[in-house]
């Protein structure tokens, strides 16, 4: 029976270490709350680590710590060392993702040793929950913290439903592409079937990245990969919204709660609730009020602003310092606006349990929550939740997730101190009918849309995320005998070979010009031609003059300019149709003033064919420019010979009576084979597939729609492979009895 394995960094169970022995203590609010009822009453387990370092405790005592996670609370600790946290979570975690993601670049640290621990920590978790793993699971993983874990698992358990879900921001490329390690965190969360985001703006950010960094494109947020589908959503996090909306426990609330409510009767509160970090903004919210003050001088003596500052990353510099600043910026507004009977601003650094906080929030006027950059902020739902009699008013910056969700508010500019001061004088002095009104309505949507519905809307969701597979096989590098693959190479007694070249037998390079052969690819090249029951096909889209100069010295067929000319090994180019060029005086020009307007662009210009490549140029205008030249092209061509072809990152026009086809057409007719292989990247070699007889082997490179019959990822797996042709031909050739 298939069950369901939740991943965190931390366990929604902290084990403690006390004089008394071990003691346990469960997580309230959030995501515990959020996946409370299937962890309690499905099969599951979550994966995490405890909250103790493993060389805190003895053998015996890790032992008991996993013994009773597993058996008391369905959880599977994930045993880390004192160096793991400093290095993987205080280090790479929180001196680099987390500033870089909340766009606070000048904070980044970037160190290889944190991000190899990083690495090693993704490891150890993928360690942990790999044993447990079986056909027809579904795990999810939660957060910034275990990046690369979805890769790790999908390499092993290709047939699992794995989902990830950002509970920060993900920023926009140009904030992104200053990470060093870019492409490695991406890749790693490429490996889940479903990644979840706050916000529709953090969607838009990843698959920006995705593009540019990875060139995967995605059609309606779905991205074909070469073994899975990767689909991207937003799913804003709710929270328990019964629970707030609910009065609390008289026994769970404090006496300074209570005494909170009867010493601020006379004023009107303002309250702030945070956990002490530089992404919150407190101290231009802590300026913002003392503006306030100074603009409107009729609220000295009848506005309180409460700050509840919960504490965080205790002793480390950078926090410490934000914790002074705060106070000397409280110290400075009280004793600029302070009376004998009036403190402006009251701050409170400690935690504060959720009943005292739904306290404070129903006998608050207003909550200000004006963080530089968050992810969601789940504090101001909670406010409009404790608010049961609609008549609080939000006030809450943009760049907050929740402002997407909570348009009602009070939008503000988190760096305009006016605009904050104004937003709090609104929410203060809103008729009590229009409160009343805007309340209604985020109380609707957040009663609907609370934790219980965002979990299993986005479980669900991963359930029925799509098994589309490639419907082409992976065909793995050769390496025994026990190969079909193989067997038929070895026996066979004449073969040919076709062996696109761009995205081939080459990577992709900026400009065409750059993807000249290097030594390791003519030396392989010449070694598979020197098989005499080998005939080796270069068939290409570049034109005879570049061919012959950079492989005109090898023993092979060279098929140029998509089956135009073809040159036998020693003899002159031959012309497989008879065409001319004429028609491209009508289609240069419309080509040129698209690469005038497309910067990074540039044309290639053959015997008989133009093109557009677009490969350099930035990904969102090349979009919009390619479709509106392909257009452009398709128009102009309706009543000419010639066609338009979509190659990979290039628009070319050429006859149509010319293809991949057609050359491979002119090399099988000149003899029998009984080995037939073709190997190709682009559409412009589904031509060549569909003309090998039946029987053959066809190989696409990478992730698009083919009729090829085999799948392989990249160049390097070309490579490989023809490397191990050459060594069974060696082989082959090295058996007594067998002619050469």
């Amino acid at each position: 029976m298939s069950k369901t394995i939740f991943v965190s960094n931390r366990l929604p169970v902290t084990a403690m270490k006390n004089e008394s022995g071990l003691d346990y203590k469960e997580s309230i609010g959030g995501l515990a709350t959020g996946l409370k009822n299937y962890h309690q009453q499905g099969d599951t387990i979550w994966a995490g680590w405890s909250g103790v370092a493993q060389d805190d405790i003895n053998e015996e005592e890790q032992a008991s710590i996993a013994a009773t996670l597993k058996d008391t609370y369905k959880c599977l600790d994930v045993p880390l060392t004192a160096e793991d946290i400093e290095m993987y979570y205080h280090g790479f975690c929180n001196e680099t993702i987390w500033p870089l993601f909340h766009y606070f670049t000048s904070a980044v640290e970037y160190k290889t040793e944190t991000w190899e621990a990083y690495r090693r920590v993704n490891r150890k978790f993928f360690d942990a929950v790999d044993p447990l793993i079986e056909e027809g699971d579904t795990i999810w993983i939660h957060d910034y913290q275990l990046m690369l874990l979805p890769q790790m698992i999908r390499d092993k358990h290709p047939d699992v439903k794995i989902g990830f879900f950002l509970h920060i921001p993900f920023p926009s490329f140009e904030i992104y592409r200053q990470m060093i390690w870019r492409e490695e965190i991406l890749q790693g969360l490429m490996g889940a079937n479903l990644i979840g985001f706050h916000t529709y703006d953090y969607v838009r950010h990843f698959l920006s990245s995705v593009r540019r960094l990875l060139g995967h494109e995605h059609s309606l947020y779905k991205m074909q990969l070469e073994s899975h589908v990767v689909q991207v959503d937003a799913f804003p996090m709710g929270i328990d919204y019964d629970y707030f909306a609910k009065t609390p426990t008289p026994a769970k609330v404090t006496q300074e709660a209570l005494d909170f409510v009867d010493t601020t009767r006379d004023v009107r509160n303002i309250v702030s609730v945070d956990r002490l970090d530089y992404t919150k903004g407190i101290p231009d919210r802590i300026k913002a009020f003392k503006h306030f003050l100074a603009k409107y001088p009729e609220y000295h003596e009848k506005v309180r602003l409460n700050l509840i500052i919960a504490p965080s990353r205790v002793g480390i510099e950078k926090y410490d310092e934000l914790k002074r600043e705060i106070e000397v910026l409280v110290s400075e507004v009280n004793g600029e606006f302070g009376t004998f009977n009036w403190m402006p601003v009251w701050f409170f650094f400690r935690t504060v349990s959720q009943d005292d906080l739904i306290v404070f929030y129903r006998h608050s006027d207003v909550l200000l929550v004006t963080p530089l950059r968050d992810g969601m902020n789940l504090v101001a739902k909670e406010y409009i939740a404790s608010r049961n009699d609609y008549k609080g008013m939000l006030v809450m910056s943009e760049t907050a997730g929740a402002a997407s969700e909570l348009g009602e508010a009070v939008i503000v500019n988190t760096n305009d101190h006016e605009a904050i001061a104004d937003g709090i004088k609104l929410a203060l002095e809103m008729p009590e009918d229009e409160k009343v009104e805007r309340n209604k309505s985020m109380h609707r949507r957040l009663s609907r849309y609370n934790v219980n519905f965002w979990a299993k809307e986005f479980l669900n969701t991963l359930q029925g995320s799509p098994d589309e597979r490639i419907h082409t096989e992976p065909l793995n590098r050769l390496t025994s005998g026990a190969s079909e693959f193989e067997r038929s190479y070895r026996d066979a007694q004449s073969r040919v070979l076709f062996l696109d070249y761009d995205g081939t037998l080459v990577g992709f390079k900026p400009t065409p010009e750059q993807a000249r052969p290097d030594a390791e690819l003519k030396q392989l090249l010449a070694k598979l031609a020197s098989d005499p029951k080998n005939t080796v096909v270069i068939i290409t889209g570049r034109d005879r003059y570049i061919a012959e100069k950079w492989l005109g010295d090898l023993n092979v067929y060279i098929v140029a300019s998509h089956g135009l000319w073809l040159r036998t090994p020693g003899d002159e180019w031959l012309m497989t149709i008879n065409i001319d060029g004429d028609w491209k005086d009508s289609i240069r020009p419309i080509m040129e003033t698209y690469t005038d307007r497309t910067p990074g662009s540039l044309i290639e210009e053959k015997d008989f064919s133009l093109a557009w490549h677009y490969r350099q140029s930035e990904p969102d205008i090349a979009g919009v420019k390619r479709n509106e030249l392909r257009e452009a092209l398709m128009s102009i061509t309706q009543s000419m010979t010639v066609g338009v072809l979509d190659g990979n990152k290039v628009i070319e026009v050429k006859d149509s009576r010319v293809n991949k086809g057609h050359g491979a057409h002119q090399v099988l007719s000149r003899g029998k084979y009984d080995f037939v292989f073709g190997v190709g990247d682009d559409r412009t070699d589904e031509d060549m597939f569909n003309a090998l007889p039946e029987g053959s082997y066809s190989v696409k490179i990478g992730k698009e729609p083919t009729a090829a019959k085999f799948r392989l990822k990249s160049s390097r797996d070309v490579r490989a492979l023809l490397k191990r042709f050459t060594e069974a031909s060696e082989e082959t050739s090295a058996k007594p009895g067998e002619s050469s």
